[in-house]
């Protein structure tokens, strides 16, 4: 288990701090991660889910408007000069997993790309049994603390 802190900046960008303070990229979660490709983001309406998610998105070079697809489920990104495809999924309005089949959420998830879950709890029958489980958790001093199993 790893666990970072999330500092939010007053230019609105987060700060990733590791064990022993450092600043951090967000995008070292993914070097943490290895050859795995999907993570699971777990924590309460407002911990910042997306908000982490959107840094990520950005610092791995996408130049989309990445927002919650609360709606549309999944958002679908380009990053790289090989416009590689990230699929950031918001399960939270999924009725039961048959919806998420319906629309096809396997092949997203062994795709090979990454993929980042938001209430993931919806969809766990269909997580690759090497899925990053991330928990962010909201602070009362404003800060998060991001905890990866």
């Amino acid at each position: 288990m790893t666990t970072y802190t999330i500092e939010k900046q007053e230019n609105g960008e987060l700060l990733l701090r590791n064990a022993q303070g450092e600043a951090i990229p967000t995008t070292d979660i993914l070097k943490d991660g290895g050859e795995r490709r999907v993570f699971a983001f777990y924590g309460k309406m407002g911990a910042g889910k997306t908000t982490f998610i959107k840094q990520l998105c950005q610092e791995m070079g996408t130049e989309d408007v990445v927002n919650s697809p609360t709606f549309a489920i999944v958002n679908v990104y380009e990053y790289g000069k090989d416009k590689e495809e990230i699929y950031h999924f918001d399960c939270y309005r999924l009725k039961d997993i048959r919806e998420a089949m319906d629309f096809g959420a396997e092949e997203y998830l062994y795709s090979g790309n990454y993929c980042f879950i938001e209430w993931p709890e919806m969809i766990d029958a269909l997580l690759p049994e090497d899925t990053i489980h991330i928990t962010i958790e909201a602070k009362e001093d404003g800060k998060r603390t991001l905890t990866i199993d």
